[in-house]
Formats: C-alpha cells, structure tokens, sequence
C-alpha cells in the first residue's frame, strides 16, 4: 500500500521543506528543485512549486486562514516547535491557544508562506 501524502503547493520550496524539517524533525527523501519529499512516522509530505505564486515578503505574511487542508505535524513538544517555528520563518500561536483532544495537545501556527498548519503533541 502506498503511504498517506499531503501535497501543499509553494512559492519557495528549499525554505517550508526546511521549515518542516526543522519544526517536526521530518526525515528529507527527495530534495530536487521543484519539489522535495519529507517523511515523518508513515506520513509524506510533498512540497510542491507553484509557478506562478508570489514569493513572500518580509514583513508582508498574510496567513492563509481559509485554507482548505491543514497539516497538522506531530512533535516532541509544542514549546521547541513554537521557537523552530520562528527561527524558520513561521510561528506557532502563543500558549493559551494550545488545547487538548484524543490524548494530544494541539497549537495552530503557519509556515513562512502563511499555509496554516497545526502541530501535536501527546497529552500529558
């Protein structure tokens, strides 16, 4: 059976494949100029070019709250995700948005192009 893949289509591969690598500790498979392929605990992650798409400012990030897919990526902690985040061009909402469902906390945050993600860990 093939593997579960989220394709999420970008203006600048090298720097969300770095900020997914980072944030989530994805395993990177392929990493080819239009797109790279990231692996985490049976899930891909394929990002994708987009020709066309508008590079991302400094400083001019809309994050994309309407979006119709979130990836949500599991991770050691929220707070070590939160500072990868930024220090990788996105960010992961402060603490008291974070909440608890299923045996897992979750905060929500965006990648450097402002694709809304969310990031779990296991409840404790």
């Amino acid at each position: 059976m093939p593997k579960p893949i989220v394709v999420v289509f970008v203006a600048d591969v090298r720097r969300v494949t770095t900020f997914c690598r980072e944030v989530a500790s994805m395993s990177v498979l392929v990493d080819d100029e239009g797109y790279s392929v990231l692996e985490v605990d049976g899930l891909q992650l394929v990002v994708h070019a987009l020709p066309g798409e508008p590079q991302v400012a400094e400083g001019q990030l809309r994050v994309r709250e309407d979006s119709y897919v979130k990836l949500c990526l599991p991770v050691e902690s929220i707070a070590a995700a939160r500072a990868l985040a930024a220090a990788n061009g996105g960010a992961i909402k402060p603490a008291q948005h974070e909440w608890e469902a299923r045996g897992f906390r979750a905060c929500d945050g965006h990648d450097p192009e402002g694709n809304v993600i969310q990031v779990r860990e296991t409840a404790k």
